[in-house]
């Protein structure tokens, strides 16, 4: 057994440069894309919500044109100030709205989802919802919706008795239009779903992000003020077409696609589930493709595929690649959140070679890790990049951990490492780790450096929380900006 720290990853911001934290790097160098054509020098915000939110809402996105202090100087790294919000400091963009691209959901509607009963209020809140949303985006003159959710509307989410966080099943519909959620089910996954056939991503927003008055609800904390606008403008931003920043590449790497391989059950209650790809490039830009049915083994009680669909699934993915990229990868990642059996590596493999691919990288990583590390004393828990590798092909990676340039622990609980199972002829252990680390800060939800799973997983793991209510035969968006 051995151990190493690695090097916090470095990111690409405006003009090439480089930084570690996405708040300072943009805060110093604006967005990767800054001066590039396509980047969204405005953004044109389409209002949802309850009237008595939307008037709230507009001011706080007003106050963050300007900067916004500080949540103390005793870990000014960790709480950073946010920039603002303009043309000419921060993502370098502005936020545009105005009464015409509002809609307000009526009291009258706001009554009804009150009064219903659950599970009903949960449909009946994302109908009404939908129908709003559909009526503004159909005008063609926002990029991006932001919804204030009902603020006193109850989720219902659980995890099912076979472990994988999912939906359940999917009761009779009510009516043509309104099928009834599943018993775990919640608003941001229904309503994401109801329209991900639209141009424009939606951003769901609660009232406790923007109203200091407001509790969080149950279970839920709140970061201080300059966090949250960190979070949802880089959020807008890159929903809006935005890249705010990029893994590193030199010119010697090998142009590489990334692949998440996840798993949900279906929404019909059944027991097969279906495996969903997550197909990303060094920049970010994420596709996303659907892959065919997958079985639980009685083996060991994990999702798996056939040979045949772990080849299509792949193929599927390097065609979404060549579409997206006009080009074809020389080197594949893909990371999956079961074991690989025999037939799922062959099948992997076969697909690679049939596209003349040379190098596949296939790795099981874990949500968790029985081996554990401490640091000597009183010290705080290990530091974020601690890699135990713990025989040839199992390593521990704290992804998640003490951080230097914060100077503390910015989470809650005791972090857990996530594992890494490498599949086949790989490179170097640290190497290895070392990418997948970088690759946990391409998360467009978070600024600060505590994402624990690789973007791969993370993305698959959104991605299929939304698809879980989709019909297999409903076209669905590409952009993973339609469901984060």
């Amino acid at each position: 057994m051995d151990s190493v720290i690695l090097d916090e990853p470095e990111l690409e911001f405006g003009g090439a440069a480089r930084h570690i934290d996405p708040r300072f790097g943009i805060t110093n160098y604006g967005p990767a894309d800054l001066g590039a054509a396509d980047a969204p020098r405005e953004i044109r915000i389409g209002l949802v919500g309850p009237a008595d939110q939307l008037d709230g809402l507009r001011r706080w996105l007003e106050r963050c044109r300007e900067p916004i202090a500080a949540k103390d100087e005793k870990y000014p790294h960790l709480f950073p100030e946010f920039p603002g919000c303009a043309i000419d400091r921060g993502l370098h963009t502005t936020l545009v709205f105005s009464d015409r691209n509002t809609r307000a959901i009526s009291s009258r509607a706001l009554r009804a989802i009150e009064t219903a009963g659950q599970p009903a209020a949960l449909t009946k809140a994302v109908s009404i919802y939908a129908e709003e949303i559909r009526s503004l985006a159909d005008e063609n003159r926002v990029d991006v919706l932001l919804v204030a959710r009902p603020e006193q509307l109850i989720d219902t989410v659980g995890r099912s008795a076979n472990g994988l966080k999912e939906a359940g099943d999917l009761p009779a519909q009510d009516g043509p239009d309104e099928p009834t959620p599943a018993r775990f089910a919640n608003f941001h996954d229904l309503l994401k779903a109801r329209l991900l056939n639209l141009r424009q991503p939606i951003q769901i927003i609660r009232r406790s992000t923007w109203d200091e008055a407001t509790r969080p609800p149950e279970g839920h904390s709140r970061q201080d003020e300059a966090s949250r606008a960190w979070n949802l403008h880089v959020a807008l931003y890159y929903k809006a077409g935005g890249v705010p920043w990029r893994l590193l590449r030199n010119s010697a790497d090998l142009t590489t696609c990334y692949v998440g391989v996840a798993f949900y059950r279906s929404d019909d209650g059944s027991s097969l589930s279906t495996s969903v790809a997550q197909v990303f490039n060094e920049r970010g830009d994420g596709v996303i493709v659907r892959g065919g049915p997958a079985r639980i083994s009685r083996t060991d009680r994990q999702p798996h595929l056939a040979r045949g669909d772990a080849h299509a699934l792949l193929v599927h993915a390097l065609d979404a690649y060549r579409r997206e990229h006009r080009t074809a990868p020389a080197r594949i990642v893909l990371h999956k959140t079961s074991t690989f059996t025999d037939e799922e590596a062959g099948g992997f493999q076969d697909a690679a070679d049939e596209r003349f691919i040379d190098t596949l990288e296939m790795s099981w990583i874990t949500s968790s890790e029985g081996a554990a590390a401490f640091r000597p004393g009183d010290a705080p828990p290990p530091l974020r990049g601690t890699l135990v590798i713990l025989g040839e092909r199992e390593l521990a990676l704290y992804a998640t951990g003490s951080i230097e340039f914060y100077r503390t622990y910015p989470g809650m609980y005791i972090p857990r490492p996530i594992g890494i199972r490498p599949v086949g002829p790989t490179r170097d252990p640290r190497e290895l780790a070392a990418e997948l680390l970088a690759l946990t800060k391409m998360n467009w939800n978070q600024t600060r450096l505590d994402g624990r799973l690789p973007v791969t997983l993370r993305t698959a793991n959104q991605v299929k929380s939304v698809l879980r209510f989709c019909p297999s035969d409903q076209a669905v968006a590409t952009r993973y900006a339609h469901y984060m």
